[in-house]
């Protein structure tokens, strides 16, 4: 049975059942296959009893729950492979077991933490109770659940990990001189050890998981596959403790699976990405989705030679030839993160090479350190996490302003990246150094990917994707992008949201920072960085605007739940609130208001101040999950100068987490940005262009004699907002827009300047651009949904048709979610 839906709420069901059980390690060995495309192979889970059955599991290390000895008998086809007397082997290997009742080993990951993906949809709790929400299981069977869709399960059994040359040392001697003792919970004893082990020893860890998962298989396990999960059980096995800990599961992807996109690339060659789509990778490979479902993973991953295979990992994989015409990759990660982080892109993808590559660790004569005592000392307090290779508390990690990187992109656009991406990716990563300190990750690829990706970026561990519109027209939409995407390796990913109803932790802190880095990755004055963020904010402000004037109260709230945020069923089961909603991928207000109210808050605590304690609170909270409450009672408590302006968690709450539309505190604001000077010479400019318009309307078709007037030059940022103001004329004659597009030549533009110039074009039926807007929904399709809309409701038949023929080609390689958008609009 699975979770009833409400289909008109949309809502995505979270089944896996992870209080019971959690799996702590993914090794993953894949075919892809272009032909077919699909994705094709086994995955072995390494699962740990949950939070709800921990306690149990402890209270007999010898015994095991001995009273499931006469339901839980090894059958005789399932040979024993460590006999007892081999117990003299173990016992001087005794000292390995040590670290299995460490405090941080043992530790509820549910407290702890880390990191989840910036494409993550928000998410409600389920009221319902879950089938396996089973508090005596009785007679019954146990239930293993895990997340999973639009896959073929073609295989699940339990995997003989005894049966390893050299897994003794991660038994215990003193449970061996129990001969009665099951062989089954010997495997289960040796997996808590394996995923327990230091941190100190991940070499041998990542060693001894890849040799149980080639361990032979001990028997089939009994499996169920539902529209949103897989569900696993062991005859006679009523309790978490006693069910496998090992697990194999051979399965293969489908062609039309929601978590891969199969298509080709702007040179033309084919290539497979996923998709960070609301429903996240459970139609990649079976998983326990909730954020609180923390792992590690490692891959290994087939495909044709000329092609090549980038991951979420910490290693940069050189490909090994396994035989002719066939070529492996092998990346891991050692942080615990959420199983929605995971991402692969396979294609024809160059890497950009550089004329000079010096990344690497800089010492620290090559650079200030931009950090005071007060935050060095921070860096000498353990860490909050589960245990693993922190790079918080690695002296050369601290020390590493420009992590090494890569750049891949299909060959045609190779110049473009050389020529703006490259650059910037130093001087972005530097910059997020000098503000928030040590990077999280040790390593970034950064790809371009094929331009039906549905918006402009997405962050992952180790690797950013990016989408092309963010090549031309200079280096501004690039730089903020790449920025924005950094950003989340702090927010987003070292730091998590414990609620998926929280994206704004993520995305608002996304879009705050990003302004702060390119200010400092350009290197702006301190004047100069204040006009462009008040350009920005009067920018976004219009755009919430529009949002919440377009768009369902209910979307808009930033926290729902309000103090129920972050509950979940007994089960540990829950639902995304709307996350099937097609729309909702295209909607910002998370990113908005969380900006907004970061931006007030800095406003009123003073920038430095407030920086000083982000650096703090990223120090504290890395690799941990956390809520609303956790950030503002942190940064309240740090700054004493807050109780003289009256903030407090719950007015802050109230004013900017749990209510729809415009904060109050923001209503007033937006009037005053319109004082900054970038905004005054856009002002003038569009005063300029009205009397522009007025007099080549009054003018005869003989007399076309060029005005004198003179034009100023205008950053990126004053462009969009120069053809907002225009788009609210309610009418500019051809020639006009003509001379508009020729002045700022807006062809030769960024995305979010071209968009406007398309809107324009749309409004005022300007027929020599309706190019320019079949181009920008061919290759901008993270940006040109709406445009579609704007098409349709003018019920001008030109437009129309341009609207179906742009859809009839690109149709078929849209992102789903967009597909359904533009299909309402225009059906």
């Amino acid at each position: 049975m699975e979770m009833q839906l409400d289909p008109t709420k949309d809502d995505l069901p979270l089944m896996a059942n992870t209080s019971h059980m959690l799996v702590k390690h993914y090794v993953l060995d894949l075919d892809v296959d272009f032909k077919s495309q699909v994705i094709e192979g086994i995955i072995v889970l390494f699962l740990e009893t949950g939070s709800r059955y921990r306690k149990a599991s402890r209270i007999d290390k010898k015994g095991c729950q001995s009273h499931l000895n006469e339901t839980c008998k090894i059958g005789p086809s399932e040979p024993c492979h460590i006999s007892v007397s081999d117990a003299s082997v173990f016992s001087s290997e005794a000292e390995y077991s040590d670290f299995a009742v460490c405090a941080k080993g043992e530790k509820d990951a549910s407290d702890k933490n880390g990191n989840h993906s910036n494409e993550e949809q928000t998410s409600g709790i389920s009221s319902s109770k879950n089938c396996c929400d089973t508090e005596s299981h009785g007679n019954k069977d146990f239930l293993l659940v895990l997340d999973c869709c639009d896959l073929s399960v073609l295989k699940v059994e339990e995997v003989d990990i005894a049966a390893v040359s050299g897994i003794e040392k991660f038994t215990k001697s003193a449970e061996l001189t129990d001969v009665s003792k099951e062989l089954e919970n010997l495997r289960n004893q040796i997996v808590h050890e394996l995923v327990t082990l230091p941190s100190d020893r991940c070499p041998e860890q990542l060693y001894y998981f890849t040799c149980c998962s080639q361990a032979p298989g001990c028997g089939e396990l009994d499996f169920t596959t539902g529209s949103w999960s897989l569900e696993i059980r062991k005859q006679g096995v009523q309790t978490p403790t006693d069910f496998p800990h090992a697990i194999r599961i051979r399965y293969k992807t489908k062609p039309e699976g929601r978590s891969v996109k199969w298509t080709t690339d702007q040179s033309g060659r084919p290539c497979v990405y996923t998709m960070g789509s609301p429903i996240n990778n459970r139609a990649l490979f079976p998983c326990q989705e909730p954020p609180v479902a923390l792992s590690t993973w490692q891959a290994s991953v087939r495909a044709s030679a000329g092609f090549v295979v980038l991951m979420s990992g910490e290693n940069s994989a050189e490909p090994e030839q396994l035989q002719e015409g066939i070529m492996s990759w092998y990346y891991y990660v050692t942080m615990p993160m959420p199983a929605s982080t995971f991402t692969i892109a396979v294609g024809c993808w160059q890497e950009v090479k550089q004329q000079c590559f010096t990344a690497g660790i800089h010492t620290e004569d090559e650079f200030s350190v931009p950090f005071s005592q007060a935050d060095l000392r921070w860096h000498k307090e353990s860490c909050g996490h589960v245990e693993y290779p922190c790079r918080f508390q690695n002296p050369a990690a601290m020390l590493q302003r420009v992590i090494p990187y890569r750049v891949f992109a299909p060959l045609c656009l190779m110049e473009c990246c050389e020529e703006h991406l490259l650059q910037l990716i130093p001087q972005c990563l530097s910059a997020a150094y000098s503000t928030l300190g040590t990077h999280p990750f040790s390593r970034l690829d950064v790809l371009i990917v094929p331009s039906n990706f549905s918006s402009l970026g997405m962050a992952s561990p180790h690797i950013i994707f990016l989408s092309q519109s963010v090549l031309p027209g200079g280096s501004h939409l690039c730089g903020t992008r790449l920025c924005h995407e950094i950003a989340h390796s702090w927010f987003g990913l070292a730091i998590g949201a414990r609620d998926w109803t929280e994206e704004w932790i993520s995305e608002g802190f996304a879009t705050f920072l990003e302004d702060v880095f390119w200010a400092r990755a350009q290197q702006l004055s301190h004047d100069e960085e204040k006009e462009q963020q008040e350009l920005k904010a009067l920018l976004r402000w219009r755009r919430l605007r529009d949002e919440v004037q377009n768009s369902e109260e209910e979307l808009q709230v930033l926290r729902p739940h309000k103090e129920s945020t972050g509950e979940v069923s007994e089960s540990g089961a829950s639902v995304v609130k709307h996350g099937l909603k097609a729309e909702k991928i295209f909607m910002q207000v998370h990113y908005l208001k969380g900006y907004f109210l970061l931006r007030s808050l800095a406003s009123t605590l003073g920038e430095a101040s407030y920086l000083a304690s982000l650096r703090k609170f990223v120090h504290k909270f890395h690799g941990q999950l956390v809520l609303s409450q956790d950030f503002l009672s942190t940064l309240l408590e740090d700054i004493p100068e807050q109780k003289e302006s009256g903030l407090t968690v719950e007015s802050i709450s109230q004013n900017w987490l749990d209510t729809s539309g415009i904060p109050k505190p923001l209503l007033e604001e937006g009037e005053t940005w319109k004082e900054c000077k970038l905004v005054q010479q856009v002002s003038a400019e569009v005063t300029k262009w009205i009397q522009a318009n007025q007099r080549i309307r009054k003018s005869s078709r003989k007399k076309r004699k060029q005005d004198k007037v003179v034009f100023q030059k205008l950053l990126p940022d004053q462009l969009v907002l120069l053809l907002e103001y225009l788009l609210e004329e309610k009418t500019l004659c051809p020639r006009t827009l003509q001379r508009l597009e020729k002045t700022y030549q807006l062809r030769d533009q960024d995305a979010e300047v071209r968009h406007r110039w398309c809107e324009l074009v749309v409004k005022h039926k300007y027929v020599s651009g309706y190019g320019d807007i079949e181009k920008f929904l061919r290759e901008d399709q993270a940006m040109g949904v709406y445009l579609y809309g704007e098409l349709m409701v003018n019920e001008d038949a030109k437009q129309q048709e341009l609207a179906y023929k742009c859809f009839a080609a690109a149709q078929e390689q849209m992102d789903k979610s967009s597909a359904e958008v533009v299909a309402e609009m225009l059906f």
